[in-house]
């Protein structure tokens, strides 16, 4: 780097040394040029392919890296479905082969490769030798003016008016102007002159971000306990985490500068997000990627971000990912909603996101592409649309949806106090699904019956360890005195499959083919019945002096459940025993999401006080489809004659052993679904809080009865689908279905 050679003979010295210090025949540089990848110097292939051999992005391994900006490290190179064969380069003989993308400011401008004569992986301490090379010839290439300023692969912003859909992550509609949260941070110098003063910079820069997050979580604007908090907790767990900068120190040892150690640290991370499948420990990295992105800024005085820049007006926050205390870094008045290119579910900053009532859509590719800074946004997370600039009708059209939305909201809000019943009279019991301790309160702004589903598991997924009996004990206990007298239904943890939690299971473990059908849920908690056994002592302590309703999920068979309650049954015994105050009484009920389940239902339901359908994981296993495949998740219908009439048998059997029966999913949710639930004389629906005021006035405008009738012809009929005639049939009735 030093020396006064000029940037080729650099480049040539540079793949010997590689290639003699990993013991690989071959290494080559490729830089893009004109939009292609040429292969700018290399030891061990033709040299007369040097400034010949020319790759699209994309194209070939050493494409698919710098398209991806991702590594590869195969142990035989042609096997890769992106191998392409260059004759020229006289590759054919080398089997082995790892590649890194060379990265200046946020995009590839080249790839360093080595290629081996043996199969083999390349270590993990040689890929982090490649890529550190790599962020230190990136500022070579640089300086001799080897980077196309103007590359042909980045598209010009659009300007037209644009829709897209992601990942339904917090429901609400919002209008705002984009803001794009970060901007990009450039790395201008790699090899740091003096090490200990890289050291001192990067100490200082981690005093200052712990300090700032302990700040912002002391701030934050929503009050309480709740599971933000112990997200918060979490965070902050890896702000403070000595192997973290532990790794950063090791990285300027090897003489990279404060900024390059932390960006080559965060790359390492990066490259192991990508091989992991489990999308909760995916969804810890990211905290971990967030505060790389803090104290990269700090320790480069890039401190510009949108938030500590102040929002101007309503805005629509645009980020890859966000983590928690970032999010609350933002002006709550002006923050209207989230778009992420990236997001889930679990994700830590989507709980931080419902406490504060912001709505978030996530899984938004390409958004700097397609999105201007300052560009006009409406985002209506219900339907799944993100409007992009808008035009003046479908702004206006937005507008008017808005206003209706904030009336039926006003009118559902007016019935809170009233209850479920026909027009002739039925009572139908409402209540909601919970996770959260924060969703409680859901029960007064809805006026629902109780909680139809409380997902003990969200516990265990918000939390970086397994949560102790005493914190378990804490929270039911909080949910049972904030629902008062309103039953609440206690799901036992259902973990495993694709809700894999990386401090109980092995990281090394193969993944499962089918996670849905595979080691979660009772199955794994009868196995594990420690786990069960501290949820059990948790659960029955909390509900002293109360009634307790558990409910076991993915029962297969009778003496899955026979277990299960066998399990509560010896800790209650255990408790009474240290005369430990007990619950009044224990209900058991069970989920019905395995349909082998239906045909044993009088060998099942003589032991249970009541039986939940869980429609969602019923109706995949009943039609054999993923309900996550895009492919397949509209094509099978909930109204479909085969899930009908299977649903009426089942009610059919619990009506005859007097066994109470609801439905727990999204199908009780939607007004013509739950409509056709009622009709087969379902009278208990535990849905989400927003479906309850158009689901309750759906109710009150039906007569059960004539419905009732309806639905016998539909079931008895040959129509494969009822949809049609169902809505008909409500549209003659004036039946309100929202």
């Amino acid at each position: 780097m030093a020396s006064r050679f000029n940037a080729q003979a650099k480049l040539n010295k540079v793949v010997e040394i590689i290639g003699e210090e990993l013991s690989s025949e071959v290494c080559s540089v490729y830089l893009l040029r004109e939009g292609l990848l040429e292969l700018y110097a290399t030891r061990g292939l033709k040299q007369e392919a040097v400034h010949v051999t020319r790759l699209a992005l994309g194209e070939g391994l050493v494409g698919t890296i710098a398209a991806n900006v991702d590594t590869l490290n195969l142990e035989e190179a042609a096997a890769h479905p992106d191998f392409a064969y260059r004759p020229e380069t006289g590759e054919e003989l080398f089997h082995s082969f790892a590649g890194v993308p060379i990265v200046h400011r946020a995009r590839a401008v080249g790839v360093l490769a080595v290629q081996h004569l043996e199969s083999r992986r390349y270590q993990e301490v040689e890929i982090e030798a490649l890529q550190t090379v790599a962020m230190v010839l990136a500022e070579l290439i640089a300086n001799a003016g080897l980077i196309d300023e103007n590359p042909v692969d980045e598209r010009p912003l659009e300007t037209g008016s644009s829709i897209l859909s992601g990942l339904q992550l917090v429901m609400g509609m919002a209008r705002g102007h984009a803001v794009f949260h970060q901007p990009r941070i450039t790395i201008e110098h790699t090899v740091a002159e003096d090490i200990e003063a890289e050291r001192q910079r990067v100490y200082s820069a981690f005093a200052k971000m712990r300090e700032q997050i302990d700040r912002m979580a002391g701030q934050a604007e929503f009050g309480g306990d709740g599971e933000h908090q112990e997200v918060l907790d979490t965070y902050k767990m890896f702000a403070y985490d000595e192997g973290w900068s532990r790794r950063i120190n090791e990285a300027i040892d090897a003489g990279l500068t404060a900024e390059a150690a932390i960006e080559r640290v965060q790359q390492r991370t990066r490259m192991r997000m990508r091989q992991i499948d489990d999308p909760l420990l995916q969804d810890r990295m990211h905290d971990l990627e967030d505060l790389s992105n803090r104290l990269l800024r700090i320790v480069s005085g890039q401190l510009g971000t949108a938030a500590q820049l102040g929002l101007r007006q309503d805005a629509i926050l645009i980020a890859r990912n966000l983590g928690p205390a970032e999010l609350l870094e933002y002006d709550r008045r002006r923050l209207k909603g989230v778009v992420l290119e990236e997001g889930s579910l679990t994700a830590h900053v989507t709980i931080v996101a419902r406490a504060m009532g912001v709505p978030v859509l996530g899984r938004i590719k390409n958004t700097r592409q397609l999105i201007n800074e300052g560009d006009l946004l409406l985002l209506d997370v219900n339907q799944n649309r993100l409007f992009i600039r808008p035009s003046v009708p479908m702004d206006e059209a937005f507008e008017s949806q808005l206003v209706v939305t904030q009336k039926k909201r006003a009118s559902y809000a007016a019935l809170r106090d009233e209850p479920a019943v026909t027009l002739d009279g039925q009572r139908v019991e409402l209540m909601v699904n919970a996770g959260l301790r924060d969703d409680v309160a859901a029960l007064d702004v809805t006026g629902a019956d109780g909680i139809g589903l409380f997902r003990t598991e969200f516990q265990f997924l918000v939390s970086a360890t397994l949560p102790q009996r005493e914190r378990q004990q804490r929270l039911y206990r909080e949910v049972l005195d904030a629902a008062g007298s309103r039953p609440v239904i206690f799901r036992t943890v259902d973990i495993g499959g694709d809700k894999a939690l990386p401090y109980l299971f092995d990281a090394d473990a193969e993944p499962e083919e089918n996670p849905a059908m595979g080691w979660r849920a009772v199955r794994l908690a009868l196995e594990r019945d420690g786990l069960m056994k501290a949820q059990a002592r948790a659960l029955l302590e909390a509900a002293a002096g109360r009634s307790l309703h558990v409910m076991f999920p993915m029962i297969s068979e009778p003496w899955e459940l026979d277990q299960a309650k066998a399990l509560f049954e010896k800790q209650r015994e255990w408790l009474a025993l240290r005369r430990k105050k007990l619950p009044n009484a224990v209900h058991y009920g069970a989920m019905l999401e395995v349909p082998a389940l239906a045909e044993v239902l009088d060998i099942l339901l003589p032991k249970l006080d009541f039986l939940s359908i869980g429609t969602n994981d019923l109706t995949q296993f009943l039609f054999a489809a993923d309900r996550a495949h895009p492919k397949l998740a509209e094509r099978y219908d909930w109204l479909s004659l085969a899930i009908m009439r299977f649903l009426n048998r089942v009610v059919s059997a619990c009506r005859a052993h007097q066994v109470p029966v609801g439905v727990c999913g999204e199908m009780g949710g939607r007004t013509l679904e739950a409509m056709a639930l009622l009709g087969i004389g379902i009278h208990r629906l535990s849905i989400t809080p927003a479906s309850v005021g158009p689901v309750k006035a759906m109710i009150r405008s039906v007569n059960a009865e004539q419905l009732s009738s309806f639905m016998s012809d539909m079931l008895a009929g040959g129509n494969g689908n009822i949809r049609g005639p169902l809505q008909q049939w409500a549209a003659d009735q004036n039946i309100e279905l929202g």
